[in-house]
């Protein structure tokens, strides 16, 4: 088939690499592959490599099969070189028009940057000290139709980097080099509880209501059924503990779950999460195990307990922090939460310069009188003593009913994980249940919702538990970027 540039809108590289494209089926090869299987890894073979000297390798011929991305090109007439990288890293290809056939070497003379090559042929090390591969066949295996960006720049416009992230990838190996972090992060987690006995389940992700959590569900319709539904807020909070009520002591989750909320530099509406519950355990159990959990993760990525985030440093082999909830506000704010009135809140918000919602109740503006002064503890340590109203599901404190028996783990000023000795009393959670829809009659989108199935599966009766998540808001701050940046294809407008 004949195709017009015009038609196409090609720019004019793209023009040349297309003809050069036709060029390949008319001398019989097929621009978009056959099968090549590399028998070689660039980083890989350089290590298995890396004690042999210029001379050995010379005497030796140990042979080698390679495939990759042409990233850089060079020489003309008789012999070439090309950097090609593959899933580890580049390695060099040294090609001599007298080692490969005249076909071979006319398709890596018509090669452009970005295509990609599979070559064999046998080590050795240029004078530079350089290991490579001296090519004795060459296969072409995919031609790229347009350019890679400018190899010293790359994409500089951030809405661009992340919209074309395969780009970002190619020509950035900090960028690659995150997301097998990212691999490591949730494996070890998974590795963790696993060695620990925690049967991994997996939840629904539709449901009739939304709950679990204290967040603006995203709402769609399920048509065979003909009913409402929503993504999930939550990690399968209460279908994990009605797990308990079934008889497993210890299941966790992985997963993705959705909160139709703001974007920051920690939020986003689609993320994943974990949550694991633990029969016949509390808090100061959990405070343990999670304390362990985030030493050996943190370990796994870095290679050490330590980290540099929004210019805190942070040491997790520390002995933790424990902060209090009550305490902290009234040290660093001057309110007592237990003493003050909405008006004061509102005009101790006001002086902070902090912005608010007037049609917000008084919990939810000590929340952010919390969020407020949360920002400059550096951790890591553990918050403690937070109010019933703030979060239905935890037991209360036997010392003081007012507060639940949940911690949240603190790092670089930002909330990295929360938990609780679970409330497993029908009758006390129906009656928060109650006090939540007042909270969201009185216009607080953030309330919890009625779960009359979760409070029938209590009554069958639950064994006490503590219950913890995180979500990769924690890998985020680990590496000390924005959250967006640590998703692979985040969530883009589409292109006007």
């Amino acid at each position: 088939m004949e195709l017009n540039n015009q038609e196409l809108k090609l720019t004019e590289q793209e023009a040349i690499r297309l003809e050069k494209m036709q060029s390949l089926q008319e001398m019989g090869i097929s621009p978009f592959g056959d099968k090549f299987v590399p028998k070689n890894r660039s980083e890989a073979l350089k290590k298995e490599l890396s004690g042999y000297s210029r001379e050995e390798l010379g005497e030796k011929k140990i042979p080698v099969s390679v495939a990759g991305r042409i990233m850089t090109k060079r020489g003309k007439g008789k012999a070439g070189f090309a950097h090609i990288q593959d899933g580890e890293g580049q390695i060099q290809i040294y090609v001599r028009k007298d080692l490969l056939t005249e076909l071979e070497f006319e398709v890596f003379n018509r090669a452009d940057i970005g295509d990609i090559v599979g070559v064999t042929g046998e080590a050795f090390m240029t004078e530079a000290g350089e290991l490579s591969v001296k090519a004795h066949t060459l296969c072409h295996i995919t031609k790229a139709l347009k350019p890679l960006p400018e190899k010293y720049h790359g994409i500089t416009n951030d809405d661009l980097r992340l919209r074309h992230r395969y780009l970002d990838i190619i020509m950035n190996s900090e960028v690659k080099e995150l997301f097998i972090k990212k691999q490591l992060f949730w494996g070890t987690i998974r590795a963790f509880l696993l060695e620990r006995g925690f049967l991994e389940v997996e939840t629904p992700v539709l449901e009739v209501i939304s709950g679990g959590a204290a967040a603006t569900p995203f709402k769609t319709h399920h048509n065979a059924l003909d009913i409402d539904v929503f993504l999930r807020i939550s990690m399968g909070e209460l279908w994990q503990k009605k797990l308990l009520v079934a008889g497993y002591e210890k299941t966790f989750e992985i997963g993705r779950q959705f909160r139709n909320e703001g974007m920051s530099n920690e939020h986003l509406q689609d993320y994943t999460q974990m949550e694991f519950y633990w029969a016949y355990a509390d808090c100061r159990d959990g405070m343990e195990v999670v304390a362990e959990m985030y030493r050996r993760v943190t370990q796994a990525v870095h290679g050490s307990l330590k980290f540099t985030s929004k210019g805190f440093e942070i040491d997790l082999g520390k002995d933790w922090e424990i902060y209090d909830f009550e305490t902290v506000i009234k040290e660093n704010t001057g309110i007592g939460i237990y003493d003050a009135s909405l008006e004061e809140i509102q005009a101790r918000l006001s002086e902070l310069k902090i912005s608010y919602d007037k049609k917000m109740g008084f919990w939810r503006l000590v929340d952010i009188l919390w969020k407020t002064v949360r920002k400059d503890l550096v951790g890591p340590g553990f918050l403690i003593g937070q109010p019933v109203q703030l979060n239905p599901l935890p037991k209360r404190r036997k010392d003081d009913p007012r507060k639940v028996d949940q911690m949240q783990v603190i790092i670089a000023g930002s909330e990295m994980g929360n938990g609780y000795s679970e409330l497993n009393d029908p009758l006390d959670l129906e009656q928060r249940f109650i006090e939540q829809r007042k909270m969201s009659d009185d216009g607080d989108e953030e309330a919890h919702n009625h779960d009359a199935d979760f409070i029938e599966a209590l009554k069958y009766g639950m064994p006490p538990a503590f219950g913890f998540g995180v979500s990769e808001r924690l890998f985020s701050v680990m590496m000390d970027k924005p959250i967006r940046e640590c998703v692979m294809f985040p969530l883009m407008k589409p292109e006007r």
